[in-house]
């Protein structure tokens, strides 16, 4: 079964005020991540909105991401559900688009049990011969993944590793322990991903890696090089994007910076509110700290 491993963008999802996938952004959008060095691209994330879109918009996004990127990177697409019969639907359709794994989240109104949960995710696993990333996001999630559920869903040959969104790195800590190899764990922007690396993580999957990617690259490099020296200083300057990415709504902060950019991303769906004026001060002000060009014309 294919591993994963390095820095995954969340990608954001470009859509236009008439509900279009706008394509020649998303498009200009995967070529700099490609460029940048990234290891991987998944589109569907929290980043990506899944929340807000039409199962038409997920699906053209997911298609149009598998075909720019054209097999250089790997493509991990979320499928999200409140329902395992549309999860496991999901999974099949972008497993027919072409993409390399899954990254599976449960939506639920009502609370689920364990059981219910180990079960959901087991579904999807089954539903296609792709990798599985389990992703839990406790801040937003009615029923989250347990330690148990997760040592549970270990044992399953294709859920192959875990992004755990909660802000508690110890918990990251626990869940390596008790998987005992068996399953890989993501930092996300919750975490310091320095630190995750160092406990035992794999990489990362976050929005900032959108805005950041050569940073982000160069961070992954010096921690799997085991230089700590370069890597701990590099964490603290690139630790501000993450810092704004908590302060300010996910898609509006990561799409206001892609806009500064350049990147005719537009704005996040309503009734979601775009970035405030003072809020792309700051974002501008810390991508500029960086050293990122403020830029125009990527589609």
């Amino acid at each position: 079964m294919r591993k994963f491993a390095g820095v995954f963008p969340y990608l954001v999802s470009p859509i236009g005020a008439d509900g279009a996938v706008l394509e020649a952004p998303l498009r200009a959008l995967v070529e700099h991540l490609i460029a940048s060095g990234v290891h991987g691209l998944t589109p569907l994330g929290s980043t990506g909105e899944f929340a807000y879109l039409n199962a038409l918009q997920r699906r053209e996004i997911v298609r149009i991401v598998v075909e720019q990127t054209g097999g250089r990177v790997p493509v991990i697409a979320g499928v999200a559900a409140t329902t395992t019969a549309d999860a496991m639907a999901q999974a099949r359709d972008y497993a027919g688009l072409g993409v390399d794994g899954i990254l599976a989240l449960m939506e639920a109104y009502f609370p689920i049990a364990e059981a219910g949960v180990v079960a959901y995710f087991t579904a999807i696993a089954d539903a296609t011969d792709l990798p599985v990333v389990l992703y839990t996001n406790p801040n937003f999630q009615r029923s989250d993944l347990s330690l148990g559920a997760i040592e549970k869903l270990s044992h399953h040959p294709r859920i192959i590793a875990i992004k755990d969104a909660s802000t508690n790195t110890g918990r990251l800590l626990s869940i390596l322990n008790r998987v005992e190899g068996r399953m890989d764990v993501f930092s996300a922007s919750a975490h310091i991903p320095a630190a995750v690396m160092l406990i035992g993580g794999v990489g990362w999957m976050a929005g900032p890696a959108c805005v950041i990617p050569r940073q982000s690259v160069r961070l992954y490099e010096l921690c799997r090089a085991g230089d700590w020296a370069a890597a701990l200083p590099l964490q603290r300057q690139l630790w501000r994007i993450n810092e704004l990415f908590a302060q300010y709504a996910l898609a509006a902060c990561i799409k206001g910076a892609l806009q500064w950019q350049g990147f005719a991303v537009g704005d996040p769906l309503p009734p979601q509110a775009p970035l405030s004026a003072e809020g792309r001060a700051v974002v501008a002000e810390a991508l500029a700290a960086l050293g990122e060009p403020q830029a125009n014309g990527h589609g």
